[in-house]
Formats: structure tokens, sequence, C-alpha cells
């Protein structure tokens, strides 16, 4: 049962931005406000032992979808995304500075024995994630203050998940290649 829970929280916070669309067309002022943060307390409470550097974002979401419901505000829905590229922005940029880097950590789970020369290499993918998150971060804010609920729902629902789908894939692709010709 806890797992499928985990299962079931971790979509619909994936999927927050189309639960917030479908939310404010379809289901009674407040009501999206209070399932999603139901569903981040949920969340939180059932990932008690991992990630906890996810907390902060979570508990920021419970906070921001809480205020939501309490203020009859739903505009507050919005800002979840960029809470989130500010804590993964923070998360990159601590790692670069007290090492080792984030992507250096996550490669090292694949290959334990990456070589030294491989660090500055992973530093500077570590770089290009911050440049995504200030771009997603910049973007979901604009989205969230400027732009149709439509339009926020498509970037933050889905390009902002294509940019990551084609670092991520891309960087993979390149590390690849990188560590044959440098092994």
């Amino acid at each position: 049962m806890v797992l499928l829970l985990q299962i079931v929280t971790a979509i619909v916070i994936i999927c927050y931005p189309l639960a917030v669309y479908f939310g404010l067309q379809y289901l009674p002022p407040g009501t999206i406000a209070l399932l999603l943060c139901g569903i981040l307390i949920a969340r939180l409470v059932l990932n008690k032992q991992q990630l906890k550097t996810m907390a902060l974002p979570i508990l920021v979401g419970i906070g921001l979808t809480a205020a939501s419901f309490i203020a009859k505000r739903n505009d507050w829905l919005l800002y979840y995304p960029v809470v989130i590229n500010l804590t993964m922005l923070g998360l990159f940029s601590y790692s670069l500075k007290n090492g080792p880097s984030m992507i250096e950590r996550l490669a090292k789970l694949k290959e334990p024995d990456l070589p030294d020369s491989a660090i500055p290499y992973l530093n500077n993918v570590t770089r290009l994630w911050c440049g995504l998150f200030i771009m997603n971060g910049s973007a979901a804010l604009y989205t969230a203050e400027f732009a149709t609920l439509e339009l926020w729902t498509l970037y933050n629902g889905l390009i902002a998940y294509i940019f990551m789908g084609l670092l991520l894939g891309g960087e993979w692709i390149y590390r690849n290649f990188w560590l044959k010709k440098h092994e």
C-alpha cells in the first residue's frame, strides 16, 4: 500500500501543472489547492527516509497550496515550478562549491570508478544544469506572472520537461563517448 501511495504521489507531483490546470477548470474553488496540499503532505510523510534534499521544496509546496486554499488565491499554485527550479539550482550550486558536484554523485551511482579526469567535465555538466534551472525557473516565473493558464500549463507541464529530457539524454550520450575517449 505504501508503494502504491508513493507512486501515486510521485505521478501527481510530476503532473502538478496538469492537476492545477484541470483542477482550476473543473473543481470548486480551493479544492485543487486542498487536494495538492494533501498529496504533498503524503509525499513528505511517505519519503521521510528518502530524498531529504527534496523536503524543502515539498514543504514550500505545502505552504503555497495551504496558503492558496486559506487566502482563496488560486494564482499562488502557479509558483510551485518556480520553487522547484530555485531549490534545484541551490542544490546543484551548493554541490559545485562544496563538492562533489551533483552530476558527479549521480554519475558515480552508475560508474563508481570514474577517472579523476572526469571531474572537471562533470562539474561543467552541473553548471549546465544550473543554467537550465535558471532558464526554466525564469520561464516558470514569467508564465505564472504574465501568461494564460493554458500557456503556463504547456510550458511547465511539457516544454520544461522536454528541455530537461534533452539535456539529460544528450549529456548521457556525450558522456559515454567522452568516457571511452578518456579511458
